[in-house]
Formats: structure tokens, sequence, C-alpha cells
């Protein structure tokens, strides 16, 4: 049988487990919102508490804040920090708005841990308390968008990592396939040769546009809102506590933080998330528009396009003998979809702040950190178990290249578009090659048309 303990908050008595760290505004949130079974990322957990530590140490260092009990909230941080306790933060992803259930979750967590380091009973909150001790000079207001940036700056990381390593697993397919020529397509339909190594630059391109793309949203979560408090006027904050606050931070992140230039603004608005979920949204749509391209290159292998072999990662089906299906693009391509509509869910939550907070910020930190963690690991694997390992069919390529109609593009210069249209239509429907039907017809001299025709020189 469970036992309780009975904490008391300004709406009336809350029976919280015994064994439990966290208190009665947790225990209330619980009950609150069974919605989704979901709790927040501990990545985004860790950066809390890791605030909470910083701003502990920033208060006594401005005299606010008791040193004992200031040393017993920031080793609570630091057992948490190494891994203790994670399973006490249990509030919903879905909750109330502004993300005061998760930071009151935090401050008991913490508080709970700390009363027990000076020898107390969970719940003896006249020992630390987690609104005048832990939460002392903040607000849900100013450390939960704190907390976000602090979050997604971290995660960020692994995101950039894995896209340069498929940036450079591309470029180095775009050497190696630098000689062969191949027929481009628009629309789907042939058009002029080209070097298979400039297809693939043209992926290199666009990854290297979307680590660029991030890496601007990455400048923008360095300006952080702590110490605005409430709505940005710094109540029960000072000048002080924010200076050591962002020192504290800056130390222990190793990340140069700044405060915010506009507080007002920075409470208000969550443009830096927008633009940091609008930069992963501009990047699945890259990686997905790459997952497609080479999903319909490698198609067939006997009835499609054929013109590359991406390795085998496992059987394609439970009743065809032999089947492999590109496994590693159709995961990337899922990947991309979710993020894309991850990216939809923080645009509408952004878009519906209110007056002085916005207060959706629960579900845009989740569906950031959720974004950033599955599309660093599958472009990681896709670089590492697709484009890694994806090899030309060079008979396949010659083939089309051979019966590329769209070629005659290069005789019009000497014979005009539209009897080289008339050329190219010949050539289609009698299934014969261009400089064949030019031959046929004495259009010009073998030694210019096969120096014209040479697809080596249109490309």
């Amino acid at each position: 049988m469970t036992r309780y303990r009975v904490e008391k908050d300004f709406l009336g008595k809350v029976n919280v487990p015994s064994d439990a760290y966290y208190g009665s505004e947790t225990e209330r949130a619980v009950e609150n919102f069974k919605v989704s079974g979901m709790s927040l990322q501990q990545e985004f957990i860790m950066a809390y508490v890791l605030l909470k530590r910083c701003a502990a140490v920033a208060n006594m260092k401005a005299g606010k804040l008791d040193a004992k009990k200031g040393n017993a909230i920031v080793k609570a941080c630091d057992e948490i920090l190494d891994g203790k306790l994670v399973e006490q933060f249990v509030v919903d992803v879905f909750q109330a708005g502004g993300g005061t259930s998760t930071n009151m979750n935090v401050n008991e967590v913490i508080a709970n841990r700390a009363i027990e380091i000076l020898r107390g009973k969970k719940g003896d909150y006249s020992i630390v308390h987690p609104n005048d001790h832990v939460n002392m000079s903040q607000s849900s207001n100013d450390t939960f968008p704190t907390a976000m940036k602090m979050a997604s700056f971290v995660a960020l990381k692994p995101l950039l990592s894995s896209l340069e390593l498929l940036e450079r697993e591309l470029a180095r397919k775009s050497k190696e396939f630098d000689g062969i020529i191949k027929t481009g397509r628009t629309h789907l339909q042939d058009a002029v040769p080209m070097r298979m190594g400039q297809e693939f630059k043209g992926y290199e391109g666009e990854v290297e546009h979307a680590i660029k793309t991030l890496k601007l949203s990455e400048s923008q979560l360095l300006r952080i809102p702590i110490g605005g408090t409430a709505v940005g006027t710094e109540i029960n904050s000072d000048a002080e506590y924010k200076r050591f606050m962002i020192q504290e931070l800056s130390k222990e992140m190793h990340i140069h933080f700044e405060p915010s230039e506009n507080m007002f603004a920075d409470m208000q608005s969550r443009v830096s998330e927008l633009e940091l979920s609008n930069s992963l949204v501009e990047t699945a749509v890259a990686l997905g528009k790459i997952a497609n391209d080479l999903r319909i290159l490698t198609s067939g292998p006997n009835s499609g396009i054929a013109e590359i072999i991406i390795p085998a990662a496992q059987p394609g089906s439970s009743i065809m003998p032999g089947k492999v299906n590109p496994s590693i693009p159709e995961m990337l391509n899922m990947v991309c979809f979710q993020v894309i509509g991850n990216g939809t869910a923080v645009r509408e939550a952004v878009s519906a702040g209110q007056l002085e907070l916005n207060v959706f910020e629960p579900v845009m930190i989740f569906n950031l950190l959720f974004s950033m963690k599955i599309l660093a690991n599958g472009t990681r694997i896709f670089a590492e178990k697709c484009i890694r390992g994806i090899k030309p069919n060079k008979e396949r390529i010659a083939e089309f290249l051979r019966m590329d109609t769209s070629i005659a593009t290069a005789l019009s210069p000497y014979i005009g578009y539209s009897k080289a249209a008339e050329i190219a239509r010949i050539a289609y429907k009698e299934k014969k090659s261009v400089i064949d039907v030019c031959l046929e017809r004495k259009i010009l001299d073998k030694k210019t048309l096969e120096r014209v025709l040479d697809p080596a020189n249109s490309v």
C-alpha cells in the first residue's frame, strides 16, 4: 500500500507519495494532466536543473541566499546532474501553460533532496523551500525560456555533427563519381547529360546550406531573458543577481551567454525558437529531397532507373523473396515528415502568444528537441549506411546515355532548334540514337557529329 505525506498549498491539502521527492504542485499536475504519458525530455530537465544550480550560486554571491541552504541546493542539483532522481520529473508535456508545473516539479525535487542533505525530512519546507529558496529571484516565465535555449543549444551539436558527416560523405561521392557522365533529368524526363559527380555536388550544397542556416539560428539562442521574472520588469530580481547568473551559466556550459537586449520582447515572443524550428524544417525538406532522389535513382532494379546501387540494409518483403528496398532513405523520409509536422506545432504555438507572455512553451521545446534528436540520428544513419556505400551502375548509365534524345540540344547552334527537335522526335520514335539519325540524314559530317554529340563536351 502506498504511503502518503500531507502537503499544503494555498488551494488546500494534497496527499503526496511518501517516497516522492516532488511535492504538492507536481502531484496536482500529475492528477490534472494525464494526457500523453510523456514528460519533457531529460535533456531539458537537466538544463533546468543546471539553471537552478547556477541560480543558487548567483543568489549566494549576491548575498540573497543563506550559504547553508544554497550549498545544499547546489549539492542536490549536482546529484541530479549525475543521473540521480531522474524518475522524479513526472509532469506531462501537455500541461498548464508557461511550464509552471515543470518548473515547480524541478523546484520541489531539488528542495526535498536539499532538505535531506541538511538532515531533514521530505516536505519540511521550513528547511529549504521550493519557491523561497530554489526559485529565488526567478519565475517560470524567465527560467523556462532560458532553459529552452540552453537545451536547444546543446541538442543542436549532435545534429550539426551528423549534417557535417553527411556533407563529407556527399563530397566524397561527388569526387568519386566525377568521371561518370549520365543523363540528367528535369520534370522526371530525360534532359541534357551531366556528371554524376555534379548531381551529388548538388546534394552536398543543399546540406551545406542547411548547416549554415542552423548555425545562424544557433547564434540566436545566446541571448537569454534570465532575471526578467514575471513580465520582464525584473520584480524580485536585481542587476547583481542577473550579472552573476549570466557568468555562472556561461562558465558551466562553456558558452558566452548574454542578457536579452529587450527583456519584454524576449518574454512575449519566442521568435528565436521559431527561427530554429524553421531551420529544422528547411533541413528536413532538403534531406527529404535527397532521400527521394536516391529512391528514384535506385528504383528497379530491372524495371526502374537503377543508375545507382545503394547498400542493402535488410530484406525488403515478407512475401517476395530476394526483394531489397531503399530502407535507409525511406527511414529518413519519415523522419523529415515528422520534423515538418513538429514545425507546424511550434509555429502555431509561437503565433498563439498573448500580451506579456507566450504560455505554450512546453509543446515548443518538446517538438524542438524531438526534431533535433531524430534528425541527428536519421542523418547519421543515412550518411553511414546509405551514402557511404553507394555504387554507380555504369552499364545502366551508359545504356540510358546512348539513347538520350536530349543530346540533340547540342545541335541547335548548328541546325536550329526546330530541326534539332525533329531529329530528337525521330530518334525517339524509331528507337535510335541521335547520332545514328543524323548520320542517316547526313545532317553534319561524322567527325563534327562525334564532336558535337559527345556527352563529355556538354558537361
